[in-house]
């Protein structure tokens, strides 16, 4: 396993711990299939995405598969996993990627080709298929990108295309099959490429003209022509991760995320999303309730969330949330649905919503004027809009964001003009409302995607992006509107791979030999980089942001999403007509052609199928305020010393939460837990006396509470003792008088060392500097200290107040982070009455 103390210097070292709550390491002797799921972003976006979750189940339910973890490391991990000479491993077991059967990535954003890259560099594994054998992993992509996964074809082996829950499995079950049968690579493709929905792109000639169009795309002779995307049937009966794993950090999306249904047939034109999942699946509401009824016991989370295109537009939306506030609100725990569509927001809808936290409430009206809304079959009326403002206003939402596209097909000035009145309008609307008036206007450039309506429209370019971007903000400045906007360099970026062909592969092998990474990230984004890539591989990147024949072949004319392209070209053409193209869910078929109507068709849900909830009568509990609290005394060593203070007490929250202790929480619309922690360690610290103070509201027996939150807490944290402590008593922090802690010497600690000891501590004041915010502090180490000695190759340390680990580097005239990495350990805290010893 990893040395914990190498994460010490880096930046959020809970990254790369692994061994989360619901996290699986199997043994691989018992397995004859093992997969790295690799997800091509930092830590935090990764873990909030659920495609990957759900996947992360469905092998490890498979008893023969072994999947595990990995995703891009941060810059500064990366430079240490190339100073140190180790490859990429996984989260799980540790093991390089190279030793894996399978790695696949998850593709959901165009931006992060360049990360897929590097994760197979610092594989050590070549980045062109080609240039790997057989014993190398197969190397598979899916996700939305897989749509037009050409600009990454050279890099791959195989993409699944389509919904993965079924066809992973089947992959999988190939390779095993492969093996057993001592297969060549080539003879695996064949295997693969013979599964609907698995695409293999060494089995495609491309070939252009001389203008650099697609002459052709033709298959050799084992394959079929196009590759048919896979569509999960029936979501209601699908697999879904009940036991999630729960990060040490604080992810994207930090709370239970629930699947509540799949596809949306709105039809915006813009939309690939729109397209690519259809139909509409939803799950039952007595199954998302059990659902969310498991995770919130497995994970400890106080949020839930519920995920889909539109999740207004469920059908059984209203009794699916009275029933969930009817039975969460009095364990605290928040109903939030990200997406909501302005012809979703029923009152009685809205009634709903009212009762969860307010912090955002985000609106998506794309365009400023009905007729461009109307050119995108974006069906809100400008005064149902503004009245659901107003509501939200109403029911105590403090801020509103509307989010535009600028760039769409036909788009004007007065298109522009409408952006900024009907922003205006919806700020006006809130005066006076216990919500205020707040609102923020967020842009983006429209990029064409593949398989939409709109993927022969022309891109406008960075110099067009920045002039409409700059009226903007000049108009909305005058309104008083806060504008937020994508870089135009990276809208461009993305516009380039959405319609990207293979030729763009030399361009992003050269990026990443650059430097290029984390090009979703803005701090990080090397437009630069990118330019030098394009010159040098002598390809002009505008020509792929350009309008598109109706003829011509496409890059991915060989996929087949299931939505046909002469549905396509009618929505394209009702587009410039004005013409809207009604929702078919419950309405007339609009023959896009993916349906059979008998195992790919639209699956609603049934509202009759969830009970209202039972409300269980209140009974009488003892006042609180005159409860005695219950103290703790915890470690926080191995993994978690590398826990920041903030993810160790998020840690504890969440074990507290599912220990089901009876924890008061503080008032308003963010109730907290009232727990009382101690001074921060810094990180890399470890300890053996950590207390803690829990507030009830009901007795609780210490033995009792240590037994049951003992169960929920992960590898080194460890309850050594639990007591009731007076309500009134001092909280952790003003409790303890010293504090001693054990600093392992270097091996080249001089002899002098003793001298310096002694020294200190005949003074009255030692100054030193600390940087503080980028600038240097004078503070005095001396009120610190109580005692300091040696014994043997350990420095004993009592100090009431301060850093030791800032203390240890004076004393060892040593850097802090070289400090960091000793294994300073706090063995005892000396309190006020009693002093708590561990040997």
């Amino acid at each position: 396993m990893t040395n914990e103390s190498s994460f010490y210097q880096l930046k959020r070292p809970a990254r790369y711990l692994g061994g989360e709550r619901g996290s699986i390491c199997k043994d691989w002797n018992q397995v004859d299939v093992t997969f790295a799921l690799a997800f091509p972003d930092v830590y935090e976006v990764g873990m909030s995405h659920i495609g990957s979750a759900i996947l992360y189940q469905v092998l490890n339910d498979t008893g023969w598969i072994a999947a595990e973890r990995t995703y891009t490391p941060w810059p500064d991990r990366e430079a240490q996993l190339r100073s140190d000479g180790k490859p990429l491993s996984s989260l799980e077991s540790g093991r390089a990627l190279t030793e894996f059967d399978i790695i696949g990535f998850s593709l959901q954003y165009e931006l992060c080709y360049s990360n897929v890259l590097a994760m197979l560099d610092l594989s050590g594994l070549p980045m062109r298929a080609c240039e790997r054998g057989k014993e190398a992993p197969l190397i598979v992509v899916g996700g939305p990108c897989a749509f037009n996964p050409e600009p990454l074809a050279d890099f791959f082996d195989c993409a699944v295309i389509g919904d993965g829950e079924e066809v992973v499995v089947e992959l999988c079950a190939a390779v095993r099959t492969s093996k057993a049968a001592g297969e060549s690579r080539s003879e695996l493709l064949n295997r693969l490429a013979a599964i609907e929905g698995i695409y293999v792109p060494s089995h495609f000639e491309v070939t252009y003209q001389a203008d650099g169009r697609i002459a052709a795309i033709t298959p050799d002779e084992t394959q079929r022509p196009k590759v048919r995307r896979r569509v999960l049937a029936d979501l209601d009966s699908a697999p879904y991760p009940e036991q999630p794993i729960v990060p040490f950090l604080q992810t994207i999306h930090d709370r239970v995320a629930i699947e509540v249904a799949r596809g949306c047939t709105r039809g915006c034109r813009f939309c690939q999303a729109g397209y690519i999942y259809r139909p509409v699946r939803e799950r039952q509401p007595d199954t998302i309730r059990n659902l969310i009824d498991r995770m919130l016991r497995h994970s400890g989370y106080d949020e839930v969330s519920l995920l889909s295109l539109s999740t207004g537009d469920y059908s059984a939306i209203e009794t699916l949330m009275q029933n969930l506030m009817g039975c969460y609100a009095d364990q605290r725990i928040a109903i939030s649905l990200p997406s909501l569509r302005v012809g979703s927001l029923t009152p009685e809808l809205m009634n709903e919503i009212k009762k969860v936290r307010k912090t955002g409430f985000t609106l998506a009206p794309e365009a400023g004027s009905e007729r461009l809304r109307q050119v995108i079959n974006k069906g809100i009326l400008e005064e149902d809009l503004v009245e659901s403002a107003h509501t939200a206003f109403e029911l105590g939402w403090r801020v509103i964001k509307l989010y535009f596209m600028i760039g769409l097909p036909t788009e004007t000035e007065e298109d522009l003009t409408a952006l900024v009145d009907l922003a205006a309008r919806v700020k006006a609307t809130g005066r006076g409302t216990q919500g205020g008036a707040d609102v923020n206007v967020s842009v983006s450039t429209f990029v064409p995607k593949a398989h939409t309506a709109f993927q022969w429209e022309a891109q406008i370019g960075i110099d067009e992006t920045l002039a409409r971007q700059g009226k903007l903000r000049t108009a909305l400045k005058k309104k008083r509107l806060r504008l937020k906007w994508h870089e135009a360099e990276s809208s461009f970026l993305e516009g380039v791979f959405a319609r990207g062909d293979r030729r763009l592969g030399e361009v992003l092998e050269e990026a990443v030999k650059r430097g290029c990474r984390f090009d979703g990230w803005r701090e990080h984004f090397r437009w630069d980089l990118w330019q030098e890539a394009f010159a040098a591989v002598d390809l002009d990147p505008t020509w792929y942001l350009r309008q598109r024949l109706p003829g011509e072949i496409f890059p991915w004319d060989h996929i087949d999403a299931g939505v046909t392209k002469d549905f396509l070209l009618r929505e394209r053409q009702a587009a410039l007509l004005g013409k809207a193209t009604q929702d078919c869910r419950n309405g007339q078929c609009s023959y896009c052609g993916l349906c059979d109507f008998e195992t790919i068709r639209p699956r609603l849900s049934d509202s009759k199928r969830l009970e209202p909830p039972t409300v269980v009568p209140e009974t009488a509990l003892p006042e609180p305020a005159l409860l005695p609290k219950l103290r703790l005394t915890l470690t926080k060593t191995g993994r978690a010393a590398s826990l920041s203070h903030l993810e160790y007490m998020t840690l504890i929250h969440r074990a507290v939460r599912r220990a089901d202790l009876p924890v008061r929480y503080s008032a308003g619309f963010h109730p907290a837990p009232r727990i009382s922690f101690g001074d921060a360690l810094p990180l890399g610290v470890a300890s053996e006396a950590e207390l803690i103070d829990l507030t009830l509201t009901a007795p609780c027996q210490p033995q009792e509470a240590m037994e049951r939150l003992s169960q929920e807490l992960p590898e080194g944290v460890r309850i050594l003792a639990a007591e009731t402590w007076p309500r009134k008593g001092e909280a952790p922090a003003n409790s303890i008088l010293a504090a001693t802690f054990k600093v392992p010497l270097p091996e080249d600690t001089d002899d002098g060392f003793e001298d310096r000891l002694a020294n200190f501590l005949k003074q009255d004041t030692v100054i030193t500097t600390r940087r503080k915010k980028n600038r240097a502090v004078e503070i005095d180490l001396r009120p610190w200290v109580l005692d300091l000695k040696r014994q043997d190759n350990l420095l004993w340390i009592k100090m009431h107040s301060g850093s030791p680990l800032f203390l240890a580097a004076y004393l060892l005239e040593k850097d802090v982070e070289e400090v960091r990495t000793l294994g300073i350990y706090k063995t005892a805290i000396e309190l006020k009455d009693v002093e708590i010893q561990v040997d």
